[in-house]
């Protein structure tokens, strides 16, 4: 197999591709892409075994066939090599030649066909979406996922489909992020899956702000995300996801309405001097005030003061402030409002006015 191609062409795609080869391989052969020509286009999949991605380059070859060829050296190769340079790479047997001007390199290349690759199969069911409402859904809560938790469901993200609306939901035991758009065409199907963490980071990564659908697949213990010229493949989480409709706050009596800027900011300032293990900071509540307290062990101390709408009784409460700040960085809105009972309940954090996203901290001991 021998072809010619511009870097410009196939570096973007290879930056791509190589987003989910990991530089330790328990198999040699998870170090490499798959190479596929057919003459109308040139193929490259990636894969650790639970994430898949193959970009696609549509260009009229008169050459078919398959090789596999060392993803990063490949893309270090083709970064180094200067604009407009034309690639020409040989494939023979368990060597691959590639030449660009007075530059020659020869690659190990490992038979195609151990190459690991997913397949599809059982029923399947399928909706479409726009690809930024998708980004943002996933941008809104993934960062409450679990990492490495030994409940290994929580290291994940949960897509709940039901009623027309598709909701994403995280959370690792201390925090949890709920956000839900509407599915036009998703009318009668229901279904709950738990996306791998790696898998959520990656379509983070490659979703783009674009309106055009992009069409999502289920089928047995995957999905499958078709992008035009990238297709996503990830395994599913086989496990079931905690009850987290009960453990989020209801609407209270007397919510906190504050300048969600001058809050986080405050909070920021607050947490130089909380502890760095624990990262706890102590709010309190009064009527028009918010005050939040900090201390480490070397008995340095901070407080901030902020004026709230907040008319209820005195409070005073521990959090985590990292988990504070993160769902405060989320919300987009110049306002925000916070929902706490007692001292021992969690903290209910929303956008004024809206339903859609909803995120939960904990409260802890200090």
């Amino acid at each position: 197999m021998k072809f010619s191609i511009p870097r410009e062409e196939l570096l973007p795609a290879l930056q791509t591709v190589n987003g989910v080869v990991e530089r330790r391989q328990t198999l040699p052969i998870l170090s490499n892409l798959l190479l596929s020509v057919d003459g109308e286009s040139i193929s490259l999949t990636t894969t650790d075994m639970e994430v898949e991605l193959v970009a696609v380059l549509k260009k009229k070859l008169n050459e078919k066939g398959e090789a596999t060829l060392p993803a990063r050296k490949l893309l270090d190769i083709c970064r180094a090599l200067p604009e407009q340079a034309i690639l020409n790479l040989e494939i023979n047997g368990d060597k691959a030649l590639l030449t660009s001007g007075k530059s020659r390199f020869t690659l190990a290349s490992l038979p195609p066909q151990e190459f690991p690759t997913t397949e599809l199969s059982g029923s399947t069911w399928e909706f479409s979406i726009s690809e930024d409402r998708f980004k943002t859904l996933l941008d809104r809560t993934a960062f409450a996922m679990a990492q490495q938790d030994v409940r290994y469901y929580l290291n994940g993200l949960l897509l709940e489909l039901s009623k027309g609306k598709l909701r994403a939901v995280a959370t690792d035991g201390h925090r949890l992020a709920l956000c839900e758009i509407e599915v036009d065409n998703a009318q009668g199907q229901t279904a709950q899956i738990i996306v791998p963490r790696k898998a959520v980071t990656e379509l983070v990564r490659l979703l783009r702000d674009e309106k055009e659908a992009i069409n999502i697949q289920l089928s047995g213990n995957y999905i499958h995300i078709d992008l035009g010229d990238l297709r996503f493949t990830s395994k599913l989480i086989d496990g079931k996801f905690p009850d987290y409709e009960r453990v989020i706050p209801g609407a209270g009596k007397h919510p906190v309405t504050a300048n969600k800027d001058a809050l986080r900011q405050s909070l920021t300032r607050a947490s130089i001097l909380s502890n760095e293990k624990y990262r706890g900071v102590r709010i309190m509540l009064d009527k028009g005030r918010l005050r939040a307290l900090a201390h480490n062990p070397e008995q340095e101390e901070a407080e901030e003061e902020i004026d709230v709408q907040y008319d209820g009784d005195d409070l005073e409460i521990g959090f985590n402030v990292s988990y504070l700040l993160d769902a405060l960085n989320i919300i987009k809105s110049d306002q925000v409002q916070l929902t706490i009972s007692d001292p021992n309940s969690s903290c209910l954090i929303l956008p004024p006015n809206s339903s859609e996203c909803k995120y939960v901290v904990m409260p802890m001991r200090l």
